[in-house]
């Protein structure tokens, strides 16, 4: 069955919930002005009854929601109705939400709350999401969450820590369920109904020896339609699909997508069963680093919030906007150098932005797909050069395809035929140095170490707009006998 239309449902829902959410805050914030301004006896005694009343509505709201929904809700509203709807929210869905909201919000909400709220939330939490907290709270709740853990959780959440926030390590979760290889399936089942409830996302149980290395996995489906008397061992999968704790999380979401993965075994150097990564964790790092690449190639980083202060948001911005201001100016000269020329036929003014705009424009869509292919891991160095013919091929026929169609514009605007011949030899060559810097810049980031989606789109504008005017002008220069 088709479960579209539950999911447009939940979407609908949230939507609609945030709409509820804002029209009561409008309410409180309304009367709130209303009765502050009222001169009246026991006025703040009047005043404290009408605050209590108008948010219970709204604390009600929220405790019907979904933690999740609770976070998008949050991450959509101003900073001071934000802070004042995360104080109605329940305690014990503090730490759930925090794990929701995008770094920049959880920054704001970690900031308003002590110590002993930050320790309280955390509580609640399993050791791997503890760990992906962990980065925000201050290095005291740190400590005392160490302390308050048993040895093995503490274990858990200081080797957790201890991975990069890129690896497996740092998404496994450690609530798994295992069995040997030497029981029959019946002894396994039982041992499932022992244990009341399954870790979310368990579509298989991991078989392991006495020494804890994974030997095999058992498929759900397998452990229920099997022969009960048949062995473990006869029935289990023996080929199986492994992480190790260092292995690069973009590396085991393409293994998830490529082999329908739902849970995968991590394991050490030993072969020793030390967690397992789940598609949720996967897919939230998925959707996570699609929304730091979309603010890397603007040049933003992903620490802002929408609705920080102004002061805040400059700092986040100027970096890359200071470069653009560089580049503007080398393009300026670019123009300068050509006064002479541009006095001669003004049009020239005119057409120049049609060669800068389409050539920054072919740039940027070559640096999304190079961008992506790296991502992807699709880039080899043997198939590089095969990739950097393909992409001149293409400038090159658009180039002589749109060139022809700017040319033939410009010759029925000015009734001059040289000018579309400039225009459409412009166009082209302003195409392959697009092409050219949209292959170069990307894959020379990524091979100096540097993450190739940051400012990428600012880079390849600077170099299509001082190139394009540069080409153009250059150009028209030396055929300026057949432009008069």
């Amino acid at each position: 069955m088709d479960d579209t239309p539950e999911i447009h449902k939940a979407h609908d829902s949230t939507e609609d919930n945030l709409d509820r959410v804002v029209s009561l805050l409008r309410k409180h914030h309304l009367v709130a002005n209303l009765v502050h301004k009222q001169d009246m006896p026991r006025h703040d005694l009047v005043e404290g009854l009408v605050h209590k009343q108008h948010l219970a509505e709204l604390h009600a709201l929220l405790d019907d929601m979904h933690p999740a929904d609770v976070a998008r809700v949050l991450e959509a509203l101003p900073r001071d109705d934000r802070l004042l709807v995360w104080d109605l929210v329940r305690v014990e869905h503090d730490g759930e939400i925090l794990l929701e909201v995008s770094d920049a919000v959880r920054e704001s909400l970690i900031k308003s709350m002590d110590s002993d709220e930050l320790l309280a939330a955390a509580e609640t939490l399993d050791t791997d999401e503890i760990a992906d907290l962990a980065p925000d709270l201050p290095q005291d709740v740190i400590q005392e969450l160490l302390e308050s853990l048993d040895a093995q959780k503490r274990a858990r959440l200081q080797s957790a820590l201890s991975y990069p926030e890129d690896s497996v390590g740092a998404l496994m979760d450690y609530d798994m369920v295992t069995i040997r290889a030497d029981v029959t399936l019946e002894v396994a089942l039982r041992y499932l109904r022992r244990l009341k409830e399954l870790p979310d996302h368990t579509d298989k149980l991991f078989v392991v020896d006495r020494d804890g290395a994974v030997r095999g996995v058992m498929p759900l489906q397998r452990l229920l339609l099997q022969d009960p008397d048949a062995n473990v061992a006869d029935v289990m999968a023996e080929e199986v699909v492994t992480f190790r704790p260092e292995d690069e999380a973009t590396d085991a979401a393409q293994a998830f997508e490529r082999y329908d993965l739902v849970s995968a075994p991590v394991i050490d150097a030993r072969n020793r069963l030390v967690g397992r990564l789940t598609v949720d964790a996967v897919v939230d790092y998925i959707r996570q680093e699609s929304d730091s690449e979309m603010l890397s190639i603007a040049g933003l980083r992903e620490e802002e919030d929408i609705f920080s202060s102004v002061w805040k948001s400059v700092q986040n911005r100027w970096a890359w906007l200071a470069i653009n201001l560089v580049t503007a100016f080398i393009a300026s000269r670019v123009i300068g150098l050509f006064d002479s020329t541009i006095e001669k036929l003004v049009a020239l003014a005119a057409l120049m932005p049609i060669i800068a705009g389409i050539g920054g424009n072919s740039g940027n869509q070559t640096i999304t797909m190079i961008v992506r292919a790296l991502a992807l891991g699709q880039i080899h160095p043997d198939s590089a050069r095969k990739l950097f013919t393909k992409e001149i091929g293409v400038a090159a026929l658009n180039g002589l395809i749109w060139g022809s169609v700017v040319g033939l514009f410009a010759y029925m605007l000015y009734g001059k035929p040289a000018l579309g011949l400039v225009m459409m030899g412009a166009m082209t060559l302003n195409l392959l140095l697009a092409a050219v810097m949209g292959v170069a810049i990307p894959v020379l980031m990524h091979k100096f170490g540097r993450d190739p989606a940051v400012g990428s789109s600012v880079l390849i504008t600077a170099v299509t707009d001082s190139g394009g005017f540069f080409i153009f002008l250059g150009l028209a220069t030396l055929f300026m006998a057949y432009l008069k």
